[in-house]
Parts: C-alpha cells; sequence; structure tokens
C-alpha cells in the first residue's frame, strides 16, 4: 500500500507502494498523519446549527469546546437526553450543561488547539509570554468520561478555576423541568436536569466533575491536574445523579486510557485508504471520526446536530428528519464497513411503526401500510405533530395542504420510503438474516402503502398528489419518489424471497416495478435532463432533488441504457449542486454513478473538502454530521463500485492518481481490497462473507485471471466479467494469470 508524501502548493507527490500485509500497523501510519488544528477561538459555538469548533464523543456523550484561552467551555450533551413529547416545538435534544474552565492569566494568549484523529486525543498550549497552559482531553470510547489534564509549562504557577454549571434559565424554554447541582462529601461537584412532566417519556441526565473538590486550583510547573467528568442518564442507569458522581470518584486514567486507545485503533483497522491528495484523504477520515464520535447508542441516534447540542431546542428542533437528513449522515458506512455505526439508524424507524400505520390509513385510507411525517425522534416521538399552539402560530400551514391528519408531510408522501434506503444499503452488502428479519416488517409496511398508493393509468403505475419539495402540493410522478418506490419494491421482494415471507405479495410487488412510471425528462440548456414531476414542478434552483433517484435510490447505474445514462449526466452537468445547502452528500455519488468525469468529481471533491471549517462541518451550512457522509462515500463508490451486483474497481476514478483501499464493503457481502499504481490494478483481495457469487468487472481488460482461494482451491478464469462462486468465510486473491502471488 503506497505512503502519501501529502500535497505541496496543490500538485500530486508521487507515493511508494510496498508489497507487505494490510494490518492494524498500516492503518495508524496513515490514520496518524491525520491531524486537525485550530488556530483561533471558535466563532460559531454555541449556535442552534452546526458548531465550529473542536468536538469529541464517544456516540453517546458529546464534547464541543468554545472560549478564548482565559474562558473555556466544555458543552456537554448526550444522545439520549431528549424532552419527550410528541409535539411541534416541544421535542427536541437537550442540552445537559457545561464545564466552564478559568484562568484569567491567559487572557490575550495565543490559541493552538489540535486533535490526532487516531487515538481521539484534542490537545491545546495557550502561550503568553513565559506563562504557557497546556491541556490533553478525551471522551473515553468505551466509558462515559472524559478526562481532561492541565500542565503549566512556565516557569510560575497559575492560578484557575473550574465549575460545571447547568443552562441559564434564560437559555431554555419555559418548559417543566427539575434540577440539582451540588458538591458531595467527597468533594464531587455534579449537576442534574430533568423532564418529567407535560412529556410523554420522563427523560433525566446528570454529570459529575472530580479532581477539584473547590472548584480552586494553582497549576504548578510539573505538576499537572487531572480533571475527570462522568455521564449518565435514566435510560443507561437506574440513577444516573448517583452513578455519575460514583463513577468520577472512582475513575483511573491509564485503564480507560488503554481502553479507549485499543477501541479507536480497531476502529480504524476496519477499513481505510490511502489517497494522493491530503485534503481530501484528511477530509475522509475526518468524516469517519467525527461519526464514531456522535452515533454508537443503538437506541438514540444522533440528530440534524449529532451529539453536539449546545443550544437549548435546536433548528428543527435537531430531529431525525426523514425528507434525508438523517439519512444521509448514514450513506458513507456501509462501503466503510462501520456498521456498529449505522446499527443506531435502525431504532426510530421501528418505533415509529404504530404511527406510520396510523398515518397511513388516516391519511390515504390504507391499512397495513407505512406513511410517516417529516420528522421523529427517538422512542416513537414525533418531533413535528401538530398541537393546539400550533394553529395560533402557523395556521397557513394547515390551510395550505401541508398538514394531514395532524402530521407534517409538506405534501410528500416519500418519507418512509426514503428511510429505506439505508436499510437497503446495509442488506445487500452484508446478506443478514438476523438483521433482514429485524427490520422487514419496516420494509413490508412501506412497500404495501406504495403497492396500493400506485394508481393504474393506460397501462402503467403513476403516483399522483406527492411533492417532490416541501409544499409543492398536487404533483404527479415526482422523480425523487418514482425512484424510491421502485427501490422499496425491490427490496421488499429480495427480502421476502430471503426470509421466506410474504410469497403471495411477490406478484403484486413484481406488477408495480416492471409498470412503474419512467422517469420524466425535458430539454434544458439544449440537453435532454431529467424534470422534477411529469406534471407540476419542472425545475428547481437549489437542492439535489434531481439526481436522487440515481443515489441514495440507487436506481441507475453503470449498466443501465446508454441514453439513460446520458440524460443524467447531462443533469449532473446542469445542475452542478457540488456544493448545496442540502444534498451536495447525494450529488457526488450519484455522479460517480453513472460515470461523469472522474477528475471533475474529485477536483469538486477537493473543493468541497476545504469549503469546511476545522472539524469537517461545511462553512455556511446550516447542517451537521450529514456533510461527514460525501467525502467517504463519494471516495468508497470512486474506487471500489458494487451497484448492480458487479464489483468495479476504480471504476471512476482518475488513473493517473495512485490510490488503494482495504476492507470496502460492497454488495454481495464481500470485502474488497486493491491497489492502483501508475495507472494499473494489482493484485486483489476479496473476502466472501456469506458464499454468495461474485461478479467482477475483470481491471485487467479480457486478461486470464488465477484465483487463490484461502482453503487452498485455485482456478483460473477469464473474460470481461469474472465469474464465480465463492464459500462463506473464504478470502480469494486475485491477479493476473501468470504473474506470481504478492507477499501483501
Amino acid at each position: 500500500m503506497y505512503i502519501n508524501k501529502g500535497i505541496i502548493l496543490g500538485l500530486i507527490v508521487p507515493v511508494l507502494l510496498s508489497c507487505r500485509e494490510s494490518t492494524p500497523d498500516e492503518a495508524e501510519q496513515i490514520v496518524r498523519r491525520q491531524h486537525v488544528i485550530f488556530s483561533a477561538p471558535p466563532a460559531r459555538t454555541p449556535s442552534a446549527f452546526s458548531v465550529d469548533g473542536p468536538l469529541m464523543g464517544n456516540g453517546s456523550t458529546g464534547v464541543a469546546l468554545s472560549g478564548p484561552p482565559e474562558r473555556l467551555v466544555f458543552h456537554l450533551s448526550r444522545n439520549d437526553f431528549w424532552r419527550l413529547r410528541s409535539a411541534h416545538d416541544e421535542a427536541y435534544p437537550l442540552v445537559l450543561g457545561r464545564l466552564e474552565l478559568s484562568i484569567p492569566g491567559l487572557e490575550g494568549a495565543s490559541y493552538d488547539v489540535s486533535q490526532q484523529l487516531f487515538d481521539a486525543t484534542t490537545t491545546a498550549r495557550f502561550a503568553k509570554g513565559e506563562l504557557a497552559v497546556s491541556f490533553k482531553a478525551f471522551v473515553a470510547a468505551t466509558e462515559d468520561l472524559m478526562f481532561l489534564r492541565l500542565t503549566a509549562e512556565g516557569p510560575e504557577e497559575v492560578s484557575g478555576s473550574v465549575r460545571l454549571v447547568l443552562p441559564d434559565r434564560n437559555e431554555v424554554p419555559d418548559y417543566p423541568e427539575q434540577r440539582a447541582e451540588g458538591t458531595t462529601v467527597g468533594g464531587v461537584r455534579y449537576i442534574m436536569r430533568a423532564f418529567t412532566d407535560s412529556v410523554e417519556i420522563p427523560s433525566r441526565a446528570a454529570a459529575a466533575l472530580a479532581g477539584c473538590p473547590s472548584g480552586a486550583f494553582t497549576l504548578r510547573p510539573g505538576k499537572p491536574l487531572t480533571l475527570v467528568c462522568a455521564f449518565s442518564s435514566d435510560f443507561k442507569t437506574d440513577d444516573c445523579l448517583k452513578t455519575v458522581t460514583r463513577r468520577a470518584a472512582d475513575a483511573k486514567l491509564e485503564p480507560v486510557r488503554r481502553s479507549h486507545c485499543r477501541w479507536w485503533r480497531d476502529y480504524w483497522a476496519k477499513s481505510y485508504v490511502s489517497l494522493p491528495d491530503s485534503v481530501v484523504e484528511r477530509q475522509y477520515y475526518l468524516s469517519l471520526y467525527g461519526i464514531a464520535s456522535c452515533s454508537r447508542d443503538v437506541d438514540f441516534p444522533p440528530g440534524l446536530f449529532g451529539s453536539w447540542i449546545t443550544q437549548e431546542r435546536p433548528a428543527w428542533c435537531g430531529d431525525y428528519h426523514l425528507n434525508y437528513n438523517y439519512q444521509a449522515m448514514f450513506y458513507g458506512l456501509y462501503s466503510s464497513n462501520r456498521l456498529e455505526q449505522a446499527r443506531p439508524y435502525v431504532a426510530p424507524l421501528m418505533a415509529a411503526i404504530p404511527r406510520g400505520e396510523y398515518y397511513s390509513q388516516a391519511v390515504c385510507g390504507i391499512v397495513d401500510g407505512i406513511l410517516l411525517p417529516v420528522g421523529i425522534g427517538p422512542l416513537g416521538i414525533e418531533t413535528t405533530r401538530w398541537s393546539a399552539r400550533m394553529d395560533s402560530l402557523h395556521l397557513q400551514w394547515r390551510l395550505d395542504g401541508n398538514i394531514e391528519a395532524d402530521g407534517m408531510f409538506w405534501g410528500q408522501k416519500s418519507n418512509a420510503a426514503y428511510a429505506v434506503c439505508n436499510l437497503a444499503m446495509q442488506f445487500y452488502r452484508t446478506w443478514d438474516t438476523d438483521f433482514a428479519r429485524s427490520v422487514y416488517p419496516f420494509v413490508r409496511g412501506v412497500a404495501v402503502f406504495w403497492e396500493k398508493y400506485l394508481t393504474l393509468q393506460d397501462g402503467r403505475y403513476v403516483i399522483l398528489n406527492d411533492a417532490i419539495h416541501e409544499g409543492t402540493v398536487g404533483t404527479m410522478n415526482p422523480l425523487c419518489s418514482l425512484g424510491l418506490v421502485k427501490m422499496v419494491l425491490r427490496l421488499a421482494l429480495d427480502m421476502s424471497d430471503f426470509l421466506g415471507l410474504d410469497a403471495d405479495r411477490r406478484d403484486e410487488w413484481r406488477d408495480r416495478i416492471s409498470r412503474l412510471a419512467d422517469f420524466p425528462t425535458q430539454e434544458r440548456g439544449g440537453k435532454t435532463v431529467f424534470r422534477y414531476t411529469e406534471q407540476g414542478i419542472d425545475w428547481w434552483p437549489d437542492n439535489t432533488l434531481g439526481i436522487q433517484h440515481i443515489f441514495p435510490a440507487g436506481q441507475i447505474g453503470p449498466d443501465d441504457d446508454p441514453e439513460l445514462l446520458a440524460v443524467a449526466r447531462n443533469t449532473i452537468d446542469i445542475m452542478q449542486r457540488w456544493i448545496d445547502h442540502n444534498g451536495s452528500n447525494s450529488f457526488f455519488p450519484a455522479a460517480v454513478r453513472v460515470g461523469y468525469p472522474a477528475d471533475t468529481i474529485f477536483s469538486q471533491l477537493r473543493r468541497y473538502a476545504l469549503h469546511t471549517f476545522p472539524n469537517g462541518f461545511q462553512r455556511d451550512n446550516p447542517h451537521g454530521p450529514e456533510n461527514w457522509s460525501t467525502v467517504p462515500c463519494t471516495v468508497n463508490e470512486m474506487l471500489c463500485m458494487g451497484h448492480g451486483g458487479i464489483v468495479r474497481l476504480f471504476h471512476v476514478w482518475p488513473r493517473r492518481l495512485d490510490a488503494s483501499f482495504r476492507r470496502f464493503r460492497v454488495e454481495g457481502a464481500f470485502l474488497v481490497s486493491a491497489d492502483l499504481l501508475d495507472g494499473h490494478v494489482g493484485e486483489v483481495t476479496i473476502h466472501s462473507e456469506r458464499g454468495r457469487e461474485l461478479k467482477l468487472l475483470n481491471p485487467w481488460g479480457d486478461a486470464g485471471v488465477a484465483v487463490e482461494a484461502s482453503d487452498g482451491h485455485r482456478q483460473t478464469l477469464g473474460g470481461s466479467v469474472i465469474q464465480m462462486k465463492t464459500s462463506p468465510g473464504t478470502t480469494y486473491r486475485i491477479r493476473p494469470a501468470g504473474k506470481p502471488t504478492s507477499d501483501k
């Protein structure tokens, strides 16, 4: 695997390829060169939107840093701390509190904060003349703890103070809550917030701080001060306040640190790339760092702004927005082989089934289907449900037809179908029986809804009264929905066959697929492009709904009719939505799927990676983790695409750029590794998890290939597409026939 020497003055620097077997040490070598530097205090932290400060987390607890050197603030929040009431603007993730670190002597000091992605450690140094203070901090990957070690580096003592504080009352909406703060007899300081009145599900969370009983400290040269903060909620323990005070008092740095480092080492080894551009490569790993830091709680996935809620009642209530935002943050995880981070995606969908069945019948008269509104939360909470107070605030929404049966749909019937995209991505990449069985009730319900909702007109099934953009009520055959519906019905067919369920429905689903209306087209700018609807909206000046039937719906790929692919590429050409507030995370992978010029995609991806805050969030964009999927998902598709059941290596990648990847997960439940050096593909390694048939686009043209299996079986195959049966748990090494096996 070659070693990236970086970029100098924007030029690609030559790279070297080694021939040894990929190991976690190789991943470490690559990821250790990824540093994130913050050279000035964050300007947009705290915020009701995504923030620009350093981010730490363990998939449940989030910590965001803000403030100048003399007044540092660690904003504390948790995925499982919500106000849980099904009403618009009354359900949202909450601020837990803040850890405030005051060192008055640092006023006017320099600001230097950096994050090492490999071990998820944040370090800082603030200097003013001979006075200098540094810290190292990490949120433990395997426990709900944060360690913060402060050190005075100058010749003199430095005085400061630290405290845990709850949000000010004037910072939060006036809803009933319970609070507690104080210090235990052992000197552990604590805070607690609880919402038990006027909610459907009570919630309570707490934090505790040990290491500085009085709150005041003096740093002496050579004598670091170690602070430990513990976090929990009543969803994780019977009494979160007792739990955090005990854990903070008992926590030991070294064993926690060792476990933390092991977790991150294993995380980076799951799959990795080496790229010839340091900008794109860093954004790739920064994105995977961010999603690992906010997504592991199986019952409480991150919302619009991840684990970093720094202002009460964040924008759009920080919820799970189902007309793409919630789904998008997970796109890059499936091909990157990060299924642990993708697992939380499922729980809110399953919890929403009863409400989806209600809306299917109440709005459309369809029994046994699933129809969902635009916003949901955890544990079956609906974040956009109409309430009496909304009649005085937003009555026009209801009058315009955007509210149906007290659900906020904005005319869109596609939210539940959109939610199926990620389930399809995981199913086809794993063929996992337990996963399929667990999510099939949701997939089936959405398929039943569309089976019955589609209208047969002149021999084809059409979609009536479904908006493509919010509020475009009454349109016909919206482009995105056509792709989503076909994807849902195909997945339902494959899952039902795989699980041996609902055989009596398959003919109906096949019929709907075979006769579903074609994607509408139009002439624009002298080119044939997709039309946003067959009747109604023809085009939209922003957003990326014009290509989402390609990705994430996955209904156009490299094997499709050349004329259809030409229309798709024309649409990409005219839209040019490489950097957009909504959906760049779909636009880039869609361009890859239809074979848009690789050099253009890569240069635009580099531009996208430069258009970020140091923490990886997009500048001038209110959204958060959804934009972390863009670079990993796009790079993975460019290097190794499995769409349509054929594995394609470096299919839409600039052949002049060397690149390597290890253990990408593709359709068919295959883990693939390969290198490109000087325009030539080296030996390919493919591990078959489920023993499905492999179809590999021959990376050496029509040349014969030698295949050596880990069970000792050898064979020679040929043709433009290499087809072979595989065995579960077996690894295959594939190379041009006649070339010796490498040691890699």
